[in-house]
């Protein structure tokens, strides 16, 4: 069973932590505020296609949202502008999704 506080939980510190409003999520995903404002409370649960999308967004696994023992590994990525908009998001996502290919890749590698 998903335990939907921990993924409230870690949504919100993943979304404070890059600095985004959740009016800039929101857009992102072509939801309202209100469901981004819910979730975070706990008051209502994420879709797995909106954590997957957000998931992209923040460089990490899906694993990390729904269990305990995962670690986050940020993604270095410098960005510098004065505003961000869903199509810049998108982009975030597009490079974080690639970087993660990567990094399984690699791991797939040192096993070897």
């Amino acid at each position: 069973m998903l335990n939907f506080e921990l993924i409230s939980k870690r949504f919100n510190e993943l979304r404070e932590k890059s600095g985004f409003t959740q009016s800039q999520i929101a857009e992102y995903l072509g939801v309202d505020q209100s469901y981004i404002s819910k979730c975070e409370k706990n008051e209502r649960q994420f879709s797995m296609d909106v954590l997957e999308k957000v998931a992209e967004l923040f460089g990490c696994t899906m694993e990390y949202f729904v269990d305990e023992s995962s670690e986050f590994v940020p993604m270095p990525i410098a960005l510098r502008a004065k505003s961000v908009d869903a199509e810049d998001l998108k982009t975030i996502a597009a490079m974080n999704k690639i970087a993660l290919n990567l990094r399984f890749m690699e791991g797939l590698l040192e096993g070897e």
